[in-house]
């Protein structure tokens, strides 16, 4: 008998996978809102949690609340770590699963509608980032989504960068109020596509410090509140001409989204 051929070596390298429980909450909320349309379309509705870490608990998160969208949807959390894996087994059940794989996914050949990455590229060099978005980009469904991530530790501070199959088209930063004194403080967890491209000349520099400069402006507005001067500061920042994705009813939650050319490398 011929020696069974091995399955393929998954693509990527273990990470650190530090996680915290309810750390994706920002970046969970805006796919059951704003992107909750993807998965109700989607003609399967298969989501990847890549990269989950050393505990499963973002996977299971994920799937609890995307299954308020949709109550057939199958979470699939993937992770290139063996013993990662085996650890999260006990944790399946109908419509949560999970595989050992990395970028690759390996899903038998189906294509998700959604692919979540948090805190997993950023420990990547920056010359890695684009192979990675282009794989994963390459496996999406028609109209499906790659979140590529990153937080702080316990969910205060978030951004996003959003991919189609076409290209990345967003950038989201979400963040607490009173968690942070300027809305540049989350520069640090900028995606690995932008956290090095904070320097002068950079669009995403640009960005960060109009941020900065409308929240100073709407200082007026902190009688009423953090959230009443962030508000003021989107809305100014909207009439500055920043292509801004979302409003109010986003805002409110401490989120703004522009368009990536807004902010993408130079």
């Amino acid at each position: 008998m011929p020696p069974r051929p091995r399955p393929p070596k998954p693509l990527g390298t273990i990470t650190r996978g530090t996680t915290n429980p309810n750390r994706l909450r920002r970046a969970d909320r805006w796919l059951t809102g704003p992107q909750a349309y993807r998965l109700r379309r989607a003609a399967d509705p298969l989501v990847v949690d890549l990269g989950y870490g050393a505990a499963p608990v973002t996977a299971v998160e994920l799937f609890t609340r995307l299954r308020r969208v949709r109550d057939d949807v199958e979470v699939v959390g993937i992770e290139i770590d063996p013993e990662r894996v085996a650890a999260a087994e006990p944790l399946t059940r109908p419509g949560l699963g999970f595989r050992r794989g990395g970028f690759e996914l390996p899903l038998d050949g189906r294509r998700p509608a959604v692919v979540r990455a948090f805190n997993v590229l950023r420990q990547y060099g920056e010359d890695e980032y684009g192979a990675h978005w282009e794989e994963v980009r390459s496996r999406l469904a028609a109209g499906g989504l790659f979140v590529d991530g990153t937080c702080d530790e316990i969910g205060r501070r978030s951004t996003w960068a959003a991919l189609e199959p076409s290209g990345p088209v967003s950038l989201t930063v979400s963040l607490r109020f009173g968690a942070f004194t300027l809305p540049s403080d989350v520069a640090e967890r900028l995606p690995k596509a932008l956290i090095h491209r904070n320097v002068e000349g950079e669009r995403v520099h640009g960005y960060l410090r109009a941020l900065d400069r409308a929240w100073l402006e709407a200082a007026p507005a902190a009688s009423f509140g953090h959230r009443q001067r962030w508000l003021a500061m989107c809305a100014a920042l909207r009439e500055a001409g920043w292509p801004l994705l979302d409003g109010p009813s986003r805002w409110r939650l401490g989120e703004v989204t522009v368009a990536w050319d807004a902010v993408r490398p130079s």
